[in-house]
């Protein structure tokens, strides 16, 4: 079995010389403003339990992942956290399809069909880089934003203090570096 380490995020808040505040995990010349980690272990994922990854979606994952420049591993990871490749999955908010997009969110990222897995996926992924458009690259942004709403994020500066979104960031960054790691 695989143990999963724990993921962190110390995000620092610094002003640039236009004046112009950023937020990053990375330690520039500004003061930490915030911390996470998940408070408990994450249960084991077993190798076997990766290799049951359906693979028939993987033609839309790839073509996503290279349109958005998304790495394919993370594209993998949030479908296998929000829908476990579920592609009829209805959350109890209405989050819709493989990559569990909502109806205002399908809409903005122009998928008229969310339980049509590669309109699904093509979205969710889209969503995904304008994310990470939106906060630097940092992962751990993008992901605290996939699940809470950038809103959130930029409301508190970072990753929202929300249990439920810390544990998905730790659980998405579980599998991403696992399925980056070629296991499954």
């Amino acid at each position: 079995m695989l143990s999963p380490s724990l993921a962190r995020a110390d995000i620092y808040r610094y002003v640039d010389s236009d004046g112009v505040i950023h937020f990053s995990n990375v330690t520039k010349k500004g003061k930490m403003v915030g911390r996470s980690g998940a408070k408990a272990p994450l249960r084991r994922v077993s190798a076997s339990e990766l290799a049951r990854t359906p693979s028939h979606y993987d033609p839309y994952i790839r073509e996503a992942a290279s349109l958005y420049q998304i790495p394919e591993a993370l594209v993998r990871a949030v479908i296998r956290v929000e829908s476990n490749f579920d592609p009829r999955a209805v959350s109890r908010a209405n989050a819709q399809g493989l990559m569990q997009l909502i109806p205002a969110t399908a809409e903005r990222m122009l998928v008229s069909d969310p339980f049509d897995a590669r309109e699904n996926v093509l979205g969710g992924t889209r969503y995904l880089r304008v994310l990470a458009n939106m906060f630097n690259g940092n992962l751990q942004l993008t992901l605290a934003a996939y699940n809470a709403g950038e809103g959130a994020v930029l409301r508190y500066g970072g990753i929202p203090p929300y249990e439920e979104t810390r544990l998905y960031v730790t659980k998405v960054l579980q599998y991403y570096h696992l399925y980056r790691s070629n296991v499954a």
